[in-house]
């Protein structure tokens, strides 16, 4: 069974008084249940872009996207409220309507305190963002991808602003915490150790994904 797939994918940015720039041409790949895929390449290759057309936070310019409903974030810049509690920053992505049709309040606050006690921060659940260092930020970002027991995961750069030890640590979670639950990992990464945690290694080069 295919969680996520594309077919002759392509994104092109027009810009005035330029060219066209076709930064993907015609990506075809499928994500499977429990596979952790890394994609690779140059800065400036579409990585990013990819990751963002996966999850739907951008539209593509042709082909198609076959994506489950439910999908967890993680990102780079962590993107954390700053006003929100750590425990109130995990529970955001419950707080939508279509989240609350399926996650009752006290079903969410339980499964948000429990991942925070999985990445070691139930002691910090009352904490602000600033109060935190970027390692602990980032497993706050964990705990939220996975609070709302996503189809898949799309991490993009999830060790990008962290030192070597401590992304060391940020992977060794994200990979278990995707294997406990059997939910596929796509990972956008310029790190060879973040590669290495994962299944597929696939590289984005002259727009097509191979």
């Amino acid at each position: 069974m295919v969680v996520l797939g594309t077919i002759d994918l392509t994104k092109t940015f027009k810009v005035s008084g330029q060219r066209p720039i076709k930064v993907l041409k015609g990506v075809n790949f499928s994500v499977y249940p429990g596979e952790k895929i890394a994609i690779v390449g140059r800065s400036g290759a579409g990585k990013s872009t990819l990751l963002n057309i996966l999850g739907g936070l951008e539209r593509q310019s042709s082909g198609t996207v076959t994506r489950p409903k439910n999908i967890g974030f993680v990102f780079q810049q962590y993107h954390l409220m700053p006003e929100l509690t750590v425990f109130e920053n995990v529970l955001l992505p419950t707080m939508s309507r279509k989240m609350r049709a399926f996650l009752a309040p006290s079903q969410s606050e339980r499964r948000a305190k429990s991942l925070l006690e999985r990445v070691g921060l139930a002691e910090r659940m009352h904490h602000l963002p600033s109060e935190l260092s970027g390692g602990e930020q980032q497993r706050v970002a964990l705990a939220r991808a996975l609070v709302t027991d996503p189809e898949i995961v799309l991490a993009d750069e999830p060790t990008g602003n962290l030192d070597a030890m401590t992304g060391a640590e940020i992977l060794r979670m994200l990979s278990e915490l995707s294997a406990g639950s059997s939910v596929p990992l796509v990972m956008v990464t310029h790190s060879p150790e973040a590669a290495a945690i994962c299944d597929r290694v696939l590289t984005l080069e002259d727009g097509i994904l191979k």
